[in-house]
């Protein structure tokens, strides 16, 4: 008798702690909630302050979270949306991922890739309200909200060293001939006058064309080209007439040797080691610069939007920008995933990502004032030009992805001498095939 209650009360002990150890096995090895695991893309992998913000945020939700298990890829800008288009085609979407508004946002929810935010936002009605007017409108398709911005992308600054400027006699240009004839001064004088990385492509497009187009097109003419709906083609004499200006600065020795072999990260450096006198690029280059540039050299470097083109049909002051990226949260994720996802996003974008974003010299469409103390002085000149200036479109956030992939290949070849009808053709043949599919 004695034997068997000795067995039974192992037996009991064995069962009790195995009934712990399930528990324990469902809140999590901590005796926490349940562990949830998610994929994350993104392509802050610079070392800009930007970057290393953005980082920062996601190593504090890991902290916050001991929970949540994020499995993080992050890839360079330049070969970042190749990759993501990629396991789009293929429905292998990582769970949250940096995305584009616009044209991305319009071709991911109609592939069923995305889910909307929108009870989400409405949840947290101190932080939606403090987005400005029209931030969410690149993210929404069909009366959805599919992500919120973490910045604000005007693409096509024109930056310039004041000093350089000075010492070779040369005036701010308000004119494109002026424009002309201050590349003129700047090669004789053995200085680069404008720094151009286009390795990728997207640079020329999204820097240069999209307001140096909208210069002699106008906003109107570009946006009808784009939908097909109307009689404006890109094979118009307008569109062939902005290529031939672009295609003039590389024949006049604007930019360096080797434009389409360096990327943009490569050009704002060499624009922060005073290796060229001027840059024309986003507003994302502020945080290249405050990282590169000394504090002299940042002293000396101005901010302007491109000169007026005579005779053109657009705005001289409008300059062309879209909101920032945001985070998608891919369909297929639902329950406790679904939720650490949402929670993600809020940690990456919401008031305390906005502040410390902004403050980390990047322009934001959120309502928060930078702190001088810790942003640039080129920032607050950039942050003030803002105010006097009016947004036009972005070719790649307007063009669908054949459209966009057709323009920045033509602009390689247009600044290599390819005839800019040719270009202009091949764009109109890839705005139609992206349209049909």
């Amino acid at each position: 008798m004695k034997k068997l209650l000795i067995q039974l009360s192992v037996l009991f002990v064995v069962v009790l702690l195995a009934a712990c150890g399930n528990d324990e096995e469902s809140q999590g090895s901590d005796g926490g909630e349940e562990e949830v695991s998610l994929t994350l893309w993104h392509h802050f992998s610079g070392e800009d302050t930007r970057s290393q913000t953005m980082r920062d945020l996601m190593k504090d939700f890991e902290e916050e979270n001991p929970n949540v298990k994020l499995d993080i890829q992050a890839i360079p800008r330049d070969g970042y949306q190749t990759r993501l288009k990629t396991v789009a085609a293929a429905d292998e979407m990582p769970d949250v991922f940096v995305m584009w508004p616009g044209t991305m946002t319009e071709e991911f929810q109609n592939g069923g890739l995305l889910q909307p935010i929108n009870e989400f936002l409405d949840s947290k009605p101190e932080w939606k309200d403090e987005f400005l007017p029209g931030s969410f409108d690149g993210f929404t398709v069909d009366g959805n909200i599919y992500s919120v911005p973490t910045g604000l992308s005007p693409t096509s600054f024109l930056y310039y060293n004041s000093k350089l400027f000075e010492d070779n006699g040369v005036e701010v240009p308000q004119t494109w001939d002026q424009l002309l004839a201050a590349i003129d001064t700047f090669n004789q004088n053995d200085i680069t006058p404008i720094a151009l990385g286009n390795k990728a492509g997207w640079p020329a497009q999204s820097s240069v064309l999209s307001s140096l187009a909208d210069r002699v097109t106008g906003s109107e003419w570009f946006l009808e080209a784009a939908s097909l709906e109307g009689d404006a083609k890109f094979t118009d004499d307008v569109f062939v007439t902005a290529l031939e200006h672009f295609q003039h600065l590389a024949e006049v020795n604007a930019f360096q040797e080797g434009f389409n072999s360096i990327d943009h990260t490569q050009a704002e450096q060499m624009f922060a080691r005073e290796e060229a006198a001027m840059l024309i690029d986003g507003g994302w280059a502020l945080t290249e610069l405050a990282n590169s540039a000394s504090e002299e050299v940042l002293e000396n470097l101005e901010v302007t939007v491109l000169p007026e083109i005579e005779g053109g049909e657009g705005k001289p002051n409008a300059i062309s920008g879209v909101v920032a990226v945001g985070f998608g949260i891919a369909k297929g994720i639902e329950g406790e995933q679904k939720e650490a996802a949402q929670e993600l996003m809020y940690k990456l974008a919401g008031p305390e990502a906005q502040q410390a974003t902004v403050n980390s010299s990047q322009l934001v469409s959120y309502r928060v004032q930078p702190d001088e103390e810790k942003v640039t002085s080129l920032f607050i000149k950039v942050n003030e030009l803002l105010d006097t200036v009016e947004m036009s479109p972005v070719y790649d956030g307007v063009l669908t992805s054949a459209g966009t992939d057709a323009i920045n290949n033509g602009l390689q070849e247009l600044l290599m001498g390819e005839d800019p009808k040719v270009v202009a053709e091949k764009l109109q043949q890839g705005q139609e095939k992206g349209m049909q599919e």
